[in-house]
């Protein structure tokens, strides 16, 4: 079943993760993959720009967690983490916190925006492809059940 897109009149809102939404996050985590984050991994992200929840009427519908390093003398942003709860799916929610994502990543300097998928995730990918992210690089056995990452990769306008 597809759930449609927010309706008009829906409150949605993206901000900044507060650790009143830390539960959420995790739920929504643990609904999302075989080998979920654990909360304590969410806890140290809790003050980074790039770790952004969405809220569809009030309730937790999504996440994001990326942030900015320094790499060989320039700012590199690395999407580390996004989910969306399973009734929000296919309506749009990656795609607004993708795109809030990659705006604070651009004003916290990054230049390169990097991720690495699930090989085996073709709608992500998509979703990443659409957003002008290439694939750079395979990583063999990148995730703990042996299947390769690919590592993507976009400049930053």
């Amino acid at each position: 079943m597809t759930t449609p897109a927010p309706e008009e009149h829906e409150e949605v809102a993206i901000r900044p993760a507060e650790r009143a939404d830390l539960l959420a996050v995790v739920r929504i985590e643990n609904a999302s993959f075989a080998q979920p984050w654990p909360y304590n991994a969410f806890e140290r992200f809790l003050g980074e720009p790039g770790f952004l929840v969405v809220e569809v009427a009030g309730e937790i519908a999504g996440y994001i967690v990326a942030d900015v390093t320094q790499q060989l003398g320039r700012a590199l942003g690395h999407v580390k983490d996004i989910a969306v709860h399973p009734d929000h799916r296919r309506a749009g929610v990656a795609s607004m916190l993708l795109s809030r994502s990659l705006g604070v990543l651009a004003v916290h300097g990054a230049e390169t925006v990097k991720l690495e998928v699930r090989r085996s995730n073709d709608e992500a990918k998509r979703l990443y492809q659409g957003f002008g992210f290439d694939p750079l690089r395979r990583i063999p056995q990148y995730y703990g059940d042996g299947e390769a990452a690919i590592v993507m990769i976009r400049k930053v306008e």
